[in-house]
């Protein structure tokens, strides 16, 4: 690989990733989608990272107890840290690496893993910048993990809908002005619809949504109490300092 990577920690020191030393990299988003995930990872569960890089959260998911993770990447370098990072861990009788375009899982045009139905438990920080609004970073690698290009989440939520069994469970982060664009690509294929809010501090809007959903399942939408994650001295409140260090789950009940 000719690009310079750094060996990080992740999950509270439980594994060691290595990532790019420059483009995208492991952050909040992560951490805050693991701890919402652990609230839907069943016993021995069946579950997919999608688009997951270097493979910070699904690893953190087999980590927590998964049976089996697929790490779903398109870029083929990031695909081979995710493949890696697996091999570091000692988790290659829990999860398999994937490069592959997400929008083709569960067809005869992707991958034989993840196979169509054989989920109980979908993940995703898919890109969420609109490349018509906002002005993209010049490396391709960071581009290429922050770009959305028009339709990708309706794509995406397909994929999962695939992927997962009746019931099984789909959770996201987004940013918060996309809660209409998210729901829509939900609709029709997944019910039970929980919207955690994300605020930068307790006196600001939201920043960021986390979104779980269940297949086939009827139900109306909830909207929860919102999640803080700093204080008003810019420190992590401790609900998001415990998401950090692997030790928490945010219940989206």
């Amino acid at each position: 690989m000719s690009r310079e990577v750094t060996d990080d920690l992740f999950f509270g020191g439980r594994l060691r990733l290595l990532q790019p030393r420059r483009g995208h990299r492991v952050g909040t988003d992560a951490a805050l989608l693991v701890a919402a995930a652990r609230s839907r990872l069943s016993a021995e569960a069946v579950a997919a990272d999608l688009g997951t890089g270097t493979g910070a959260v699904g690893l953190a998911l087999a980590c927590a107890g998964a049976a089996r993770v697929t790490l779903v990447e398109i870029d083929e370098d990031l695909a081979a840290l995710a493949a890696e990072n697996i091999r570091r861990n000692g988790l290659e009788d829990r999860a398999c690496a994937s490069c592959a375009d997400v929008a083709t899982l569960g067809t005869g045009r992707g991958p034989a893993e993840p196979s169509a139905g054989s989920c109980d438990l979908v993940v995703s920080n898919p890109p969420f910048d609109d490349e018509a609004r906002f002005r993209l970073s010049p490396d391709a690698t960071k581009s290429r993990a922050h770009g959305a290009t028009p339709g990708l989440l309706s794509e995406w939520a397909q994929a999962a809908n695939r992927l997962l069994r009746p019931g099984g469970a789909f959770v996201l982060i987004h940013r918060a002005e996309a809660l209409g664009e998210v729901l829509d690509a939900l609709e029709n294929r997944f019910g039970d619809v929980r919207v955690l809010p994300v605020h930068p501090r307790a006196d600001q809007p939201a920043a960021r949504i986390i979104v779980a959903a269940r297949k086939a399942r009827r139900g109306p939408l909830a909207l929860l109490p919102g999640l803080v994650l700093h204080d008003a001295d810019g420190a992590f409140t401790k609900r998001c300092e415990a998401a950090q260090r692997g030790e928490t789950t945010f219940a989206l009940d």
